[in-house]
């Protein structure tokens, strides 16, 4: 059964079409009928997976060719949820590295590669994307022969087959000359190339949980391969942890097991070596821990996920608008939630802070991971506020060090010159440039901290054309100081609601975010002012109407339309003395000390 059995990993950067190519290997295995109708992007379960066109947790599917059965695991590609390729990689005995036919190599391929290859995992290298009227495929094929030696593969590694597909159309070649019909040639390579899963069945049980999913009627699912022996249903199992081997083991039992068919769980009543599955029934289990039989307790080494690089601070929602539109706002709620989350999610870090019984430190692997879980949070219910992102700083040698970015961008030739201006003020090094036809690919080193609001500068200064990717590279020796943003804010002199008269006084001082109507208080930011300085200014205010004013003429009045600002925005504008209040209704940017008077004291005292 072994030999018919087949576990790969799609790995690729963001955008490079792994869960479009997923879609059209689950449609021609015949997973779905001929009139069934099926969503784009199947895999892409989640709300925000769906709105934001990412895939944010590693999914399993399973299809069957011929006698064979393949099982597939559907990874993200940004780098900020690498934390979930890294342990999914340990699931596989194999990887497809998909890359753009025009992109080429990007940071992330770099990174899921590099995993790849330290497991010593055989790689089918698929060039997707080959009817992009841009595509080069030539170059592209020397760009990842040049990628797999840079990362040090072996001889047989660098001899890895290579496809050519168009996943929209779902038609794979052998050659780039020679036009695919369907995805036979990516089906036999697979079942021909990646070796079949090893392991006796019949030794005692034991497995590796890769991934926990998460159900209200039957609580935690672990999965996971199956390393050796069988198990089957309601049997006596140990659980155990390879970082903790003075802990004893805990006693538990498989109450009920699936396997992958399609989209679909499928209850089990027996599993054998080789084969990944969910398994119900053990309470705490966690990312990590090993599943044995009681009579041989072996726990397994667990790779080690990559540490957090940034943090920010959770806590209660205290702003004069606290508790009106959130439906879980006490710190009991927001901590419970926090640390529920960790529990599947490895590269998240929660603790709480010191001296504070409101706020909670949590680390992620960047921006987008912690902004992802702010907005699930606050769709779920949640209220608090968030303080801007910071870098975690580490002792390495004696030097202060802190997180290096591996940036590549890839924008218009008459752009260039902006972006290696701006990056190099906020201490980038500049690596190496590459003309692709009329556009420029540049690679640069850039401190983690640089690129905080650095996005909406790039997209401004490349006219919305540019596209910009990073990785986490290393850390390095501290860079020096940098200046986080040369705009102040316009803030709200009082509580109420903002009216046309105030606002239209209000944006001669700078671009605003909010319109008439809006509720404001007393130290809310309602626009960001051009000069590098905070303005009070009064939105609320009224025209005093005598015989000479008529409340009427205010309807010739232009407002200017007010800026709206997505969540990433919102946490990329945050200073150091800002928080953003979360709701489930509204984002609002505050100060910290609300009291315009009080702000005044303690900028003195600073200065």
């Amino acid at each position: 059964m072994m030999d018919k059995l087949r576990n790969v990993a799609i790995i690729a950067h963001v955008d490079h079409g792994k869960t479009t190519l997923v879609d059209e290997m689950l449609k021609q295995s015949g997973v779905f009928r001929d009139n069934q109708e099926v969503a784009s992007c199947v895999m892409d379960s989640g709300d925000l997976e769906r709105e934001r066109g990412i895939t944010i947790l590693a999914k399993n599917t399973a299809v069957r060719y011929g006698d064979y059965k393949i099982n597939i695991v559907d990874t993200p590609g940004h780098a900020d949820f690498g934390g979930e390729v890294e342990r999914i990689l340990k699931m596989v005995n194999g990887v497809i590295l998909l890359v753009d036919a025009a992109e080429g190599p990007m940071p992330q391929t770099r990174f899921v590669l590099s995993r790849a290859l330290e497991l010593g995992h055989r790689v089918i290298v698929v060039l997707n994307k080959i009817d992009r009227p841009d595509q080069r495929v030539l170059e592209v094929v020397d760009e990842v022969l040049e990628l797999l030696m840079d990362l040090g593969c072996t001889d047989e590694q660098l001899d890895s087959p290579m496809l050519f597909c168009s996943g929209r159309n779902g038609t794979a070649s052998y050659s780039p000359d020679v036009e695919g019909v369907d995805l036979k040639p990516l089906f036999d390579t697979i079942i021909n190339y990646i070796p079949a899963p090893e392991g006796d069945p019949d030794e005692p049980f034991q497995m590796l949980v890769s991934s926990i999913d998460y159900n209200e009627f039957v609580g935690r699912i672990a999965i996971g391969r199956i390393e050796r022996g069988t198990i089957h249903d309601n049997e006596e199992i140990a659980v155990c942890n390879y970082h903790s081997p003075d802990a004893p083991a805990r006693r538990a039992k498989a109450v009920s097991m699936y396997q992958f068919e399609g989209l679909q769980r499928v209850p089990v009543k027996e599993a054998t070596a080789g084969n990944i599955i969910a398994m119900s029934g053990i309470g705490d289990i966690t990312i990590g821990d090993t599943i044995c039989a009681p009579s041989r307790i072996e726990p397994i080494e667990f790779v080690k996920i990559s540490a957090p690089t940034i943090e920010m601070t959770f806590s209660v929602n205290d702003s004069p608008f606290a508790g009106r539109e959130g439906k879980f706002v006490t710190s009991r709620q927001i901590r419970e939630r926090l640390f529920r989350e960790t529990l599947k999610d490895v590269s998240l870090h929660v603790s709480e802070l010191e001296g504070a019984t409101d706020s909670f430190v949590v680390a992620g692997r960047g921006e987008m991971h912690l902004s992802i879980l702010i907005e699930t949070m606050r769709r779920e219910g949640y209220e608090f506020a968030v303080s801007p992102p910071r870098v975690l700083f580490r002792e390495i040698d004696g030097k202060r060090s802190e997180p290096i970015e591996r940036v590549v961008v890839d924008v218009p030739g008459e752009y260039i010159g902006a972006v290696i201006e701006k990056l190099g003020s906020r201490r980038g090094e500049f690596l190496e440039m590459l003309p692709v036809g009329s556009r420029t690919k540049a690679t640069f080193l850039v401190p983690e901290r640089g690129l905080f609001g650095y996005r909406n500068e790039f997209l401004t200064d490349t006219k919305g054309e540019g596209i910009m990717s990073s990785v986490f590279e290393r850390y390095e020796p501290y860079k020096g100081e940098l200046s986080r943003r040369g705009t102040g804010s316009l803030i709200a002199w009082e509580t109420g609601e903002a009216v046309t008269y105030g606002l239209f006084n209000a944006q001669e001082r700078g671009a605003l975010f909010i319109g008439p109507g809006t509720p404001v208080y007393a130290g809310m930011i309602v626009g960001v002012s051009p000069k590098n300085e905070d303005i009070p200014v009064n939105v609320c205010r009224r025209k005093q109407l005598t015989n000479m004013r008529a409340a009427g003429s205010d309807e010739a009045l232009r407002l200017t339309p007010p800026r709206q600002l997505s969540l990433e925005q919102c946490l990329e504008f945050l200073a150091d003395d800002e928080l953003l209040e979360v709701t489930p209704k509204s984002l609002r940017l505050r100060k910290r000390i609300l009291d315009h008077a009080q702000r005044m004291k303690q900028l003195k005292s600073r200065g």
